[in-house]
Formats: structure tokens, C-alpha cells, sequence
């Protein structure tokens, strides 16, 4: 069973098809929007899902196009739930637009390949160590205490999705983020702990690149999105990049298979999940146990 869809996913999806459909018809974007008296920017923001299209816009397209049947009832579907409002969209003055397409993606996503270089992956990051992070950006901007209560509770809200059937998450992380003071002693026991109830799950692989490694690949930390064929059109892989302060920016058809490659190399040369679990618990206890066994 998935999850209902993501309201981000069904525009995207909605937005490759409808480009698809222009460019099957040898029309510019230019010719499109003369012919709806609509600026050439709106039909580029829709096409790259920047703006959401009512069903009402979706029907003068279909018609300008001469879609009927099937192909058409499936399209004004789509509209219609991609008009719907997703819950990250409760926090549009807190959360940039690249991150709620991020959040939306993750919704609906039957497959996520996470590789971390730095911090744990959001998803299964304890609020402590999270308000640690989130609080550490307003030394490069200032970020009101309240806003970041926001972004701690959004983040603990994505984590929900690791309940969600039908998931799949592949997490890689780099031997340094086990190490890699966030907080204090007690907040990073509490966060490896975390990690070794989660390699428990059975839809999660959790795996440690070591430090002693033969490292092979080198860049920043990325995740791969994955979705299932449904009855909606289906929508290709994407990854994603994050940057400082929750920046996301989503890559094309060619970038998102070098990804997956890079990931499976990644993959390869870590510890297997047993291993991982066991080192993950070894470094809590030799690193992090201090404030507890001085009580």
C-alpha cells in the first residue's frame, strides 16, 4: 500500500507529462503561451513545477492540445490532487521552496538512498541533535528562536515517513559523522543509540564507509529518490544535493544515474549492516559514554 501521494509529486509528474506533450506537438513554450494569452514564464514554471496549475488551466491546455479519453481524465486527476496542500505547506513562511519540494518528494519516495558525510541524515536524527544543527545556522544568519522550533519539528515530522509501508531507505554514512561533536557527550550517546534501534528495522540498511576505507568517491552528501510505477504517470529518480541551511537542488535524468552509481560504490566499500550496527555501538560507548558513567 502507498502512502497518498504527495501533492509535490503529482506536479512534478503533471509537469513532465504536460511538457511532453508540447514538445510531441513541435510547439515552443513562446507559441503555447501566445496562444493562451499566459506569459512564456508561466508556462516555464509550470513545466519545471515552480508553480502549481489549477485544473481549471490544466483543461484550457488539455483543449489547446486536443487531449481526450483516458489520457485526459488521467491528467485532470493529477491536477486535481496536485492542488491539494501537503502538511509541509502548513510551514511556507518558515521552509524555502526548494525544501517543501524536497519534503514532498520524500513523502512519496518508495526508495531513499542517503549519503552523509558530515551529520546523521535527517530522518533519523533524535531532536536534541537536531536543535543543535538548526540552532548552528543562525551563526551564519540570524534565525529567530521561534523559527527554530519550526524547522525541529518539521524535521521530527518527516521522520514519520520511516513507518510508511512499502518504504525502503538506504543510508551510508561517513565514519567521521559517528565522531563529529554535536552537543554535548550525552547528545551524541543519545544519537548513535538511535542509530543502533533503527539498523533494526527491517525496510532500513544502515551502513558505516570507514575511515580506513579504500575510498573511492569524494563529494557532498546527496539523496536519491526513488518512486514505483502507479497509475499516474510515472515519475524518473531524482536526486538531490543539500547545502547550508537546508538548500536543496534537484538534478536531471543524466546526474541522478551517476548518483546511484557513486551510492552503489559507496555501498560497496562499507562495512556490511551487522558490522555497522556494532561499530556504531563500540564508538558510543569509547567516545560518548562519559557523562553517564560519571553519575
Amino acid at each position: 500500500m502507498i502512502a497518498p501521494g504527495s501533492p509535490t509529486v503529482r506536479r512534478l509528474r503533471l509537469a513532465a507529462e504536460l511538457r511532453g506533450i508540447r514538445e510531441s506537438r513541435g510547439k515552443s513554450g513562446d507559441v503555447v503561451a501566445a496562444a493562451l494569452k499566459w506569459s512564456p514564464s508561466k508556462i516555464s514554471r509550470y513545466e519545471r513545477a515552480r508553480t502549481g496549475l489549477r485544473p481549471r488551466e490544466v483543461e484550457r491546455l488539455l483543449d489547446y492540445y486536443e487531449i481526450t479519453g483516458p489520457r485526459r481524465a488521467l491528467l485532470l486527476a493529477l491536477a486535481e490532487d496536485a492542488a491539494q496542500k501537503g502538511w509541509w505547506e502548513e510551514f511556507t513562511d518558515t521552509l524555502s521552496g526548494d525544501y517543501q519540494q524536497f519534503i514532498g518528494l520524500e513523502h512519496e519516495a518508495t526508495s531513499i538512498a542517503i549519503w552523509h558525510v558530515d551529520v546523521v541524515a535527517g530522518l533519523l536524527q533524535t531532536e536534541a541533535y537536531a536543535r543543535h544543527i538548526i540552532s548552528s545556522y543562525s551563526r551564519v544568519e540570524p534565525i529567530a528562536p521561534g523559527m527554530i522550533g519550526r524547522l525541529v519539528r518539521v524535521r521530527m515530522r518527516r521522520q514519520q515517513v520511516l513507518n510508511r509501508e512499502g518504504l525502503h531507505l538506504s543510508v551510508v554514512l561517513d565514519e567521521s559523522v559517528l565522531k563529529r561533536r554535536i552537543g554535548d557527550e550525552s547528545v551524541m550517546y543519545e544519537q548513535l543509540q538511535r542509530l543502533v534501534r533503527e539498523a533494526d528495522r527491517p525496510n532500513l540498511t544502515l551502513q558505516i564507509l570507514t575511515l580506513d576505507a579504500q575510498h573511492t568517491v569524494f563529494g557532498e552528501s546527496f539523496v536519491i529518490f526513488g518512486f514505483a510505477a502507479d497509475s499516474d504517470a510515472m515519475l524518473q529518480d531524482v536526486v538531490s544535493t543539500e547545502h547550508l541551511r537546508n538548500g536543496f537542488s534537484l538534478e536531471g535524468e543524466r546526474e541522478t544515474y551517476l548518483h546511484r552509481i557513486a551510492f552503489q560504490m559507496l555501498a560497496e566499500a562499507s562495512l556490511d549492516p551487522a558490522e555497522s550496527r556494532a561499530l556504531i555501538l563500540e564508538t558510543a560507548e569509547s567516545h560518548w559514554s562519559g557523562t553517564r558513567q560519571a553519575r
